[in-house]
C-alpha cells in the first residue's frame, strides 16, 4: 500500500511488541442436493472454528444452508511464503520461525463471522486476533498482540492514514514511566529496532486522533500477549501484508 494522505504528525504514540502466523485449511464445495468434500488441507490442526456442516435431510428432501467455501491463497496460507525474509524499502526483514508461533496466530483465511462489511477491521482483544472483511463471506485472520491492563482502547473508529517505516515518538507519560526512553522525545526513525515495525495505521475516531495504531513489531514472540502501551501489534510481514489491503477510511472495529 502507498503512503496515504496524511494529516499532520500525530503527538502521541502507543507502545509496541509483536508476533506471528497461521496456515488455512482447504474448500468445502456443495452441490445441488448432496455435499462432497473434495480436499481439506493445511498446515496446522487448529480449529478454525467454522461452521457446522448441515447435510441433506433425508427424509424430507430438502436442503440445508452450508457454510460458505473457504478460498486458498499461498501467499496468505504458506509459511514459508509468508514468513520468509524480504527486502522492504530498503531494511532486510528476518524470517519468522513461524515452527515456534502458535497455528491459531499465524495469518490464515476463515471464514467471516463479523457481521461487517467488507474492508472493515474488527479487532478481538480477547482473542488476539484481528479479522480484514473480504467479500463472499471470508476474511483474512492475523494474531496480535494487545495492550495491558489498563492500557487498552476500544470502539468504532477508522484509519485516517498509514505510514511505512514510520517514527515512534513517545508519549510524555510514557518517558515518566520509563526514563531512558528520553532520547526518542523528538522521534526514533524507522527501522528494525522502532517499536513501531514495518507499518503503522492511525486510528481516529470522529476526526481526533485516538492516539492508538495497528502496527508491526520485531518481537514476533509477544504476539498473542498483552504487552504493550495499547496499541495493536503485529508481526512485520503480516502488518506488511494488511497495509497492503487497506486503504484511508477504513472502518476500525476494536472490541
Amino acid at each position: 500500500m502507498r503512503e496515504l494522505p496524511r494529516d499532520p504528525a500525530p503527538k502521541r504514540n502507543g507502545d509496541v511488541m509483536e508476533t506471528d502466523q497461521i496456515c488455512s485449511r482447504r474448500s468445502i464445495l456443495s452441490g445441488a442436493g448432496a455435499l462432497a468434500l473434495l480436499g481439506v488441507a493445511g498446515c496446522s490442526t487448529t480449529d478454525l472454528s467454522l461452521p457446522a456442516l448441515e447435510l441433506d435431510d433425508v427424509n424430507t428432501g430438502s436442503v440445508r444452508p452450508v457454510r460458505p467455501s473457504i478460498s486458498v491463497d499461498k501467499n496468505i496460507t504458506s509459511p514459508d511464503v509468508m514468513y520468509a525474509s524480504l527486502t522492504d524499502n530498503g531494511f532486510n526483514v528476518p524470517a519468522v520461525p513461524y515452527l515456534k508461533v502458535k497455528p491459531e496466530f499465524r495469518r490464515q483465511i476463515v471464514v467471516d463471522t463479523t457481521g461487517e462489511a467488507p474492508g472493515t477491521i474488527v479487532v478481538h482483544l480477547n482473542e488476539r486476533m484481528l479479522y480484514l472483511v473480504q467479500p463472499g463471506g471470508e476474511a483474512i485472520r492475523y494474531g496480535v498482540g494487545i495492550g495491558k491492563d489498563g492500557f487498552r482502547w476500544s470502539g468504532r473508529a477508522n484509519i485516517q492514514y498509514g505510514k511505512e517505516w514510520p517514527t515512534w515518538t513517545p508519549p510524555p507519560e510514557m518517558i515518566q514511566r520509563k526514563p531512558e526512553l528520553v532520547k526518542w522525545q523528538g522521534g526514533q526513525p524507522g527501522g528494525l529496532d522502532n517499536p513501531l515495525g514495518a507499518r503503522a495505521l492511525y486510528i481516529y475516531q470522529d476526526g481526533k486522533d485516538t492516539g492508538y495504531r495497528i502496527h508491526g513489531s520485531p518481537e514476533w514472540w509477544s504476539i498473542g500477549q498483552a504487552m504493550s502501551s495499547g496499541c495493536v501489534r503485529l508481526i512485520n510481514q503480516d502488518i506488511i501484508d494488511l497495509y497492503s489491503r487497506v486503504s484511508k477510511k477504513n472502518p476500525v472495529v476494536v472490541m
